[in-house]
């Protein structure tokens, strides 16, 4: 069932070349949505890119896929398959598959294992900004650190290290983090300090004067979990804190990559995974920003004709929270 009138075409962001970052501004037709798939017809209002999606093409192959960018978007249901509990009118969110064009285009596609209800008291653009880092942030906690359910006493005292802590999913990571009763130690720049101690860290480390081998050599400093959300050498300075026992999940690089020469630690458990898309960890998260618990970080706005400006603004590694494109900008009448 569809409830209004589709324009003949649509704004989109392309990359049209794998092998290349570039990124431009065409016109495409509507997408048509399979309804046996589960795929509902959504008008954007805003869309979030994820810092270093540009790069995805020449690790993941889609063949025949057209790579439109942006997997998180946030907008109305147009039209739905008759059994979807998302009904044309809903208000809804979602991180859709990368196996899949994306959502940086003025209707997109999405399907009903991937959807949420957004929560009531965000804007659209903060809608946008929830999904990937909020369900990666859902999932590296409570599928991956097996250390305990949501509300779980399991999780009380316990110290867990976020780094990146300033970034979409360190964020999230830190406020539900609090939430759980869990001592949380962030890292990041010095100009984020104080914003990481407001989401609820205990402890800030500035990752450019800390000495993390020495500081993590230190048992008080010790911690069960780390959770690294950059790769490289935050990564590798996070194995010092490490407790015996104790649990590291990446999320950019797998930490059994990076792990100290000479450092040996018994019995660690080394996760890394790539989020999945789920509509049922994005209701959960709906719950709390309900509650006003939890709330996304949104560092700049900027129209889908801005986009240039948006993807230097992600690539820079300076932003705090997620860029989002808001599609009801400068929209040509």
């Amino acid at each position: 069932m569809t409830t209004e009138p589709l324009p003949a075409t649509i704004r989109a962001l392309l990359q049209a070349d794998p092998n290349s970052m570039e990124v431009t501004l065409v016109h495409r037709e509507v997408p048509t949505p399979n309804p046996s798939k589960g795929e509902h017809l959504i008008r954007v209002h805003a869309a979030s890119p994820c810092a270093g999606e540009l790069s995805w093409p020449t690790m993941v192959s889609t063949p025949g896929k057209e790579i439109i960018t942006c997997d998180d978007m946030a907008g109305i249901v147009v039209s739905s398959p008759p059994d979807s509990p998302f009904k044309p009118g809903d208000e809804v969110y979602a991180r859709t598959s990368y196996l899949r064009p994306g959502c940086a285009r003025d209707y997109t596609l999405a399907t009903t294992k991937e959807l949420a209800h957004r929560a009531k008291n965000l804007s659209w653009t903060e809608s946008a900004a929830t999904p990937l880092s909020a369900i990666t942030a859902w999932q590296a906690l409570f599928t991956h650190a097996g250390i305990g359910e949501f509300g779980s006493d399991a999780w009380k005292g316990k110290r867990v290290l976020v780094t990146a802590a300033s970034g979409g999913v360190g964020a999230w990571l830190v406020q539900i983090g609090h939430l759980l009763g869990a001592e949380i130690v962030g890292t990041c720049g010095p100009k984020n300090i104080d914003f990481v101690k407001s989401l609820g860290a205990s402890e800030v480390l500035n990752y450019r004067t800390t000495d993390f081998k020495a500081w993590g050599s230190k048992e008080q400093n010790k911690v069960d979990l780390v959770i690294d959300c950059i790769g490289g050498k935050s990564l590798e300075d996070a194995w010092w804190s490490l407790k015996e026992n104790g649990v590291i999940v990446g999320i950019v690089q797998p930490p059994d990559q990076k792990q100290p020469t000479g450092l040996e630690l018994p019995n660690v458990t080394v996760k890394f995974f790539i989020m999945s898309p789920s509509g049922k960890d994005l209701s959960e998260v709906t719950k709390l920003v309900e509650q006003r618990k939890c709330w996304p970080v949104v560092d700049s706005v900027w129209s889908l004709e801005q986009f240039e400006h948006g993807y230097a603004r992600l690539e820079s590694g300076h932003a705090r929270g997620k860029v989002v494109f808001d599609l009801t900008l400068n929209v040509p009448k």
